[in-house]
């Protein structure tokens, strides 16, 4: 259990990685290890959900980035918009690749430290929330990240997620319709669902 990627401590021998990647046409370096998700390259969820959001209707705030890992989404967004990111994960070693990660790339405008889901998050309200939930934690925990983030968006801002459609994307879809009372689905690529829900007061 405690090898998990979702858990506090992994206990696994460090094998670091190191890769290039381009993300919203800008390259980033990245250094991971074992025990995080997606070690070896950036997951295609994460790639599909950064290519899909935009910031363009955005209100104004700043961003977080739940189950950041080691820091592909909120340090991607970070480098390309001029908004500040706060990145949060339960998994120690995930933040301590993520903070090494923003400085190897020269990211400033994010912090990035551990939260259980929204525990520890250190604003009370987001232009938007956005998420690769950690599903082999379990649906409680999924739901817990759709659900909990309405109170923490201002109005207009919005949640976005990308959930494989084998893995719960429908049940996580009719999830956020009944938080939100809306549900887009921005973006559907070799199963994976990006989903988008709205606070509209």
């Amino acid at each position: 259990m405690s090898d998990h990627y979702y858990t506090n401590q992994p206990n696994a021998d460090h094998k670091f990685a190191a890769f290039d990647f381009e993300l919203k046409g800008r390259k980033l370096h990245f250094v991971t290890d074992s025990g995080v998700f997606s070690r070896n390259t950036i997951d295609y969820g994460s790639r599909v959900l950064i290519e899909s959001f935009s910031i363009d209707n955005l209100p104004a705030g700043a961003l977080l980035d739940v189950g950041c890992g080691y820091g592909p989404i909120g340090l991607a967004l970070a480098a390309t918009t001029d908004r500040f990111v706060e990145m949060v994960d339960v998994n120690e070693r995930a933040i301590d690749l993520a903070q090494r990660n923003a400085g190897r790339n020269q990211v400033e405008n994010v912090d990035i430290h551990t939260s259980d889901i929204y525990a520890d998050v250190k604003k009370t309200s987001y232009a938007a929330i956005l998420s690769n939930p950690p599903i082999r934690a379990g649906k409680k925990v999924v739901h817990a990240i759709l659900t909990d983030a309405y109170p923490l968006l201002v109005k207009g801002g919005t949640l976005t997620v990308v959930i494989q459609k084998k893995q719960g994307a429908p049940s996580a879809e009719k999830k956020m319709h009944a938080v939100f009372g809306n549900c887009e689905i921005l973006t559907k690529d070799k199963g994976y669902y990006i989903l988008q829900s709205t606070k509209e007061d």
